[in-house]
């Protein structure tokens, strides 16, 4: 018994915990508690204050980028240091509300996540394949559906579930993260497995549309400014599509182990589990996957980190 002690009593009910090597507790808490969160913070904020500051940068693609950045510095800001303070520190005592409220905020916004990248995908099909139709079917009317749709449904499923009364908790007085019950893989499936599948299904058409697009120009004599114009939607779509490529990179190991646990009778030692929510990192990498591939990001966050914002006005930049 000298490895595991009670984190909780109440009469024949008690929680044993079985402690983790200090390194890695060590690791976790000094990585992503502290460079982890601030980095997710202050990179998305930067896309937040962008994107509504810039008027050249008010396009539908760019709202709902802003829609995701805003999920992303929540995250940064609410769940990640709660998760990685209960990862590291099992024991503390939680009441079942907050159980709860953590684990609906957990849901929610990986839910809005996912929803608003499924919707940039669409914006990218309409963008790549239907050209000539693209600005009357994906306006700013519709793109502000797209985003309510996505927040809406993400509440609904991440408070919902939980609220209803499915439990989360393997004893009294603990919120344990790991003990996925068999009934929540089918949840997996809904909110992250199925909508994965269809955006890469849509990125592949857009590929094939655009791999057609791109020989007809090289056949045909066209306009400068059209070809300008297919280029650019195709480097637009080629960067969110990396985008997308990140998350998937950063998640699925996570909801691998997830799936697969209950199935194995939970196998997946809680160490490696633990390393599973570097995932979260995701949240972290957009800003600088836009940085790296826009210009027009690169430039904004030079000015915005500068400070030339408080001297002068740069709304209508071009």
């Amino acid at each position: 018994m000298g490895n595991e002690h009670f984190c909780y009593e109440s009469g024949n009910v008690s929680c044993i915990l079985a402690i983790s090597p200090s390194t890695l507790r060590s690791f976790l808490y000094m990585f992503i508690g502290s460079t982890a969160s601030f980095l997710i913070v202050s990179g998305n904020l930067l896309v937040i204050i962008s994107i509504t500051y810039f008027k050249q940068l008010h396009t539908p693609t760019n709202y709902l980028i802003l829609s995701l950045a805003v999920a992303d510095l929540l995250v940064g800001a609410l769940v990640l240091m709660f998760n990685m303070a209960l990862s590291l520190q099992s024991c503390l005592y939680f009441g079942d509300l907050v159980c709860k409220m953590r684990r609906s905020f957990d849901i929610s916004l990986m839910t809005t996540s996912i929803l608003n990248l499924c919707s940039i995908s669409i914006d990218r099909y309409h963008a790549v394949c239907q050209p000539l139709t693209y600005a009357t079917k994906i306006n700013v009317t519709v793109v502000s559906v797209m985003i309510l749709t996505s927040w809406t449904v993400s509440a609904l499923s991440g408070f919902g579930i939980v609220f209803v009364g499915l439990k989360n908790t393997v004893c009294e007085g603990r919120c344990f993260i790991f003990h996925i019950p068999h009934s929540n893989v089918i949840g997996t499936i809904v909110s992250f497995y199925l909508p994965a599948i269809i955006m890469l299904s849509i990125y592949l058409k857009i590929f094939l549309v655009a791999q057609k697009q791109a020989n007809s120009i090289q056949n045909a004599t066209y306009q400068k400014s059209g070809t300008a114009v297919s280029k650019m939607e195709r480097k637009a779509t080629k960067t969110l599509a990396i985008v997308m490529g990140v998350f998937l990179f950063c998640w699925t190991p996570f909801f691998l182990s997830i799936t697969f646990n209950p199935v194995t009778n939970y196998s997946v030692p809680s160490p490696l589990t633990e390393t599973f929510w570097l995932g979260w990192s995701n949240s972290m990498l957009n800003p600088f996957v836009y940085a790296f591939f826009y210009s027009w990001f690169r430039s904004a966050f030079k000015i915005i980190i500068s400070g030339k914002i408080f001297q002068e006005d740069f709304t209508d930049l071009n």
